[in-house]
């Protein structure tokens, strides 16, 4: 890691030994989360003042989510949930990776169960 934007005036600091992908900053900016190569998600609590020092990386998870281009993880605003892609469990082994987004549900749920109003 490297202080921005001036990356050549600031420290330079290493957060994991074992290589890390997709990295994101909590959302109070006092957390750095990662994918490890073997699919986990690991957390480094950083503190910034008086200087930037990270501690040491802790697995949040170890299951088999998927990792692809870009990030394939998010963290909700108030950094309670997380929202991933997990590998396909059935049983032939097919690679089905199908994701089903309804749009404007809120309409199709009241058209489906009306309320009365």
């Amino acid at each position: 890691m490297r202080s921005f934007p001036d990356v050549d005036a600031g420290g330079q600091w290493q957060i994991s030994a074992g290589g890390g992908l997709q990295p994101l900053w909590g959302p109070d900016g006092r957390e750095l989360i990662y994918r490890g190569l073997n699919g986990s998600v690991m957390a480094v609590a950083v503190e910034t003042d008086p200087s930037f020092r990270p501690g040491n990386p802790e697995p949040l998870f170890t299951e088999n989510y998927v990792i692809g281009f870009g990030h394939t993880y998010d963290i909700s605003p108030d950094g309670q949930r997380f929202l991933m892609l997990k590998e396909s469990g059935q049983a032939d082994g097919a690679n089905a990776r199908e994701l089903v987004v309804i749009l404007n549900w809120f309409t199709e749920l009241q058209a489906r169960v009306p309320t009365g109003r």
